[in-house]
């Protein structure tokens, strides 16, 4: 597995595994002289670790964060930073009655083609837990990105539909993601999804999610084309995070629908000749570059695989048998995904905003 480093300028490696004793990562390249504690980090952490609705996984993990190396006096030092994140509550005999089954929709049955070896407990490398280590990196990108930039840019994500049922974009309000374990900028529809994701748990089933991320305050001028585009480079981080299916910069899919005047976004120059645009469906990036208007993707997150509905497999000896997952999942895996989409898009607009620096000053 040669592919667990993400990003050039700014970057980070992970490791571990789902059940393994710890997980952490290691990033290289944040810039020295950044303040930076335990603290920084872990409030990022706490939005994304499990527990915290009977909606998500049940499985406990306190998600501490520790720095190992390179921070000093509370500064970066310009050197690497390594963290660990210790697991603490893996139940591994869950995965026993399993652990020759290919769950469906699962990781397993390709990583035993490509390797002819498996971590069974909980997906191992393949398993979500990995990504708590990209919420940590993320949470560093934020204050790297303020150091760079010397000015606030808010990144947030919300979930605007849960399975079938989508929030009324009238209600939407930037506010209410954080008073809400759903990250759910419509509030008249969580009592909605909440009877909806009981049923669906009840049944032993799971669905899907869409999540809008936004960045606000982009400067123009970020991306590197023709092969390391801004959008293309935040689809590829997208696509990258477990169960996510589908990436759409702006208006995206629906542009299908309109003419070119309509997709368009035209342009003038107000008394103080500053660019203003009609419109924001190119979601802030033209030709792979930002143009400085606010940076929106949404993505497209998978039902869990994981459930208790029997369902037909096969096994390592090339057996036909069916499997029913038992354990602790999450009926609809894209609520947590908010703050790990949230931390991506941070690392992304990191890493360009250093390579710009290099090559335009």
């Amino acid at each position: 597995m040669s592919s667990n480093t993400f990003g050039k300028l700014f970057r980070f490696t992970t490791w571990g595994e789902s059940h393994g004793p710890a997980i952490g990562c290691v990033i290289d390249g944040c810039p020295p002289n950044i303040q930076l504690n335990e603290k920084d980090i872990q409030k990022f952490l706490d939005k994304r670790k499990p527990g915290t609705s009977k909606f998500v996984t049940q499985r406990k993990e306190d998600d501490k964060v520790l720095i190992l190396s390179g921070v000093f006096n509370g500064k970066t030092t310009g050197t690497p930073i390594s963290l660990i994140i210790w697991n603490k509550d893996q139940r591994s005999k869950d995965y026993g009655d399993i652990k020759s089954k290919f769950r469906p929709g699962h990781a397993d049955l390709t990583y035993f083609l490509k390797y002819q070896n498996r971590d069974y407990r909980g997906g191992g490398r393949s398993s979500a837990r990995e990504t708590a280590c990209r919420v940590a990196a993320g949470a560093i990108a934020r204050k790297g990105i303020k150091h760079l930039t010397k000015k606030e840019i808010l990144i947030h994500g919300a979930v605007v539909q849960v399975g079938e049922i989508a929030i009324n974009p009238r209600n939407f309000d930037w506010k209410n993601t954080n008073k809400n374990p759903y990250f759910c900028p419509d509030k008249k529809i969580i009592p909605i999804w909440e009877e909806y994701l009981d049923t669906i748990r009840k049944k032993g089933l799971s669905v899907g999610a869409k999540i809008l991320v936004e960045a606000k305050n982009v400067p123009a001028g970020l991306g590197e084309p023709v092969y390391s585009k801004l959008d293309s480079d935040l689809a590829s981080a997208m696509i990258s995070i477990n169960a996510v299916k589908g990436v759409e910069i702006g208006l995206g899919n629906d542009s299908v629908d309109i003419t070119g005047a309509e997709n368009s976004d035209e342009l003038r120059v107000n008394e103080n000749k500053k660019i203003i645009f009609s419109s924001n469906n190119s979601g802030g990036i033209l030709g792979g570059i930002s143009s400085g208007q606010d940076i929106q993707l949404s993505v497209a997150i998978k039902p869990t695989s994981s459930i208790l509905k029997s369902q037909k497999t096969i096994n390592d000896k090339y057996k036909n048998t069916t499997i029913s997952t038992r354990g602790r999942h999450d009926p609809c895996v894209g609520i947590r995904a908010v703050p790990i989409v949230e931390a991506m898009t941070a690392c992304v607009l990191a890493d360009h905003m250093m390579r710009n620096k290099a090559q335009c000053g």
